[in-house]
């Protein structure tokens, strides 16, 4: 009898040790994980439902055109060499997104050729090289006469993803951009290039000189 008891207690002994080892290994292989990095995510960014638009029209400038009404009209107002020169140079801001789209006016004369204005806006497009990873170029046409130009998609982290200029090619001259201030990352800013492009669109279709 008392040998059977000391065999039912090694048994007993054994039993318990397998427990533990099994569990052991059991709790060490929960411990692994197959580590799969996740994609960076960007917050989501609530856009106006609607657009509505306003029209610009200044006595001092010698154009109308009409822009959207969640963007506000500002001058770089740090700018007196701007604000006293060119008094057609002002921005439509978009605070709550961080975005502006720059807007110059030049007349062409004797001094600011079509063909210097041209080359100069081509130029100031293309320092987005050292960033993009390309750069589009677009024929654009506004829905009222003289009113024709180029438009350029700058892809990737490039500061200003949307520049453009439009002419009637004998006295008128209007350079636009878009900006973004956020850090150019091209994931995180497309959606909000893509948007604030068509507003871009409607400033261009609706541009009529004066």
């Amino acid at each position: 009898m008392d040998a059977i008891k000391k065999d039912m207690k090694g048994i007993k002994n054994i039993t318990g040790k397998i427990v533990v080892f099994f569990t052991a290994v059991l709790l060490l292989a929960a411990c692994k994980e197959n580590y799969m990095p996740k994609r960076t995510g960007y917050f989501r960014i609530d856009f106006p439902a609607e657009r509505t638009f306003l029209r610009y029209e200044q006595p001092s400038c010698p154009f109308t055109f009409e822009y959207p009404s969640y963007g506000v009209l500002q001058k770089e107002a740090e700018n007196q060499d701007e604000l006293t020169n060119h008094p057609c140079w002002f921005n439509v801001a978009f605070p709550e997104y961080k975005g502006k789209i720059y807007l110059s006016y030049t007349a062409i004369d004797a001094n600011n050729t079509l063909d210097k204005l041209v080359r100069d806006s081509y130029k100031l497009t293309f320092k987005h090289t050292v960033k993009a990873d390309y750069i589009d170029e677009t024929v654009i046409q506004g829905k009222n006469p003289g009113v024709s130009g180029i438009m350029y998609d700058v892809g990737g982290n490039a500061a200003s993803g949307v520049q453009f200029y439009v002419t009637d090619s004998s006295r008128h001259f209007l350079r636009g951009s878009l900006y973004f201030f956020a850090p150019p990352n091209a994931d995180s800013i497309a959606p909000a290039v893509a948007y604030f492009r068509k507003d871009v669109e409607h400033i261009i279709e609706t541009l009529q000189w004066k």
